[in-house]
């Protein structure tokens, strides 16, 4: 008995990690918008007018980037991290944590 119970204390201790694990990946939209007043510098979230950049009002609800490629988590997240024509690559300056709330801002807009 005291076996069956050890195993199943370290199963549910294991399934609240990747639960918890799975939260973060999620992001918190709150959170992602105070990340991205950085952003708002260059880019619009309330109006489809370009500033520096391109406008991001309904970004997950086009079917592509303007790279051509589809939008998803794993797309937009490239984007952030390389950076490009003019905007500065944030792969080392945004946590993975703060770039995940960001996508989850940004799938509010």
């Amino acid at each position: 008995m005291c076996k069956w119970m050890l195993s199943a204390g370290i199963g549910g201790l294991l399934l609240a990690g990747l639960l918890t694990a799975a939260d973060k990946k999620e992001g918190d939209a709150t959170k992602g918008k105070e990340v991205f007043e950085q952003c708002g510098v260059c880019h619009n979230t309330d109006t489809d007018e370009k500033k520096i950049g391109p406008s991001l009002k309904g970004l997950f609800k086009h079917d592509k980037l303007k790279n051509g490629k589809k939008v998803t988590d794993e797309t937009v997240k490239a984007v952030v991290n390389a950076g490009g024509n003019g905007m500065p690559a944030y792969a080392d300056l945004l946590s993975e944590a703060e770039k995940a709330n960001v996508i989850a801002y940004l799938k509010t807009l």
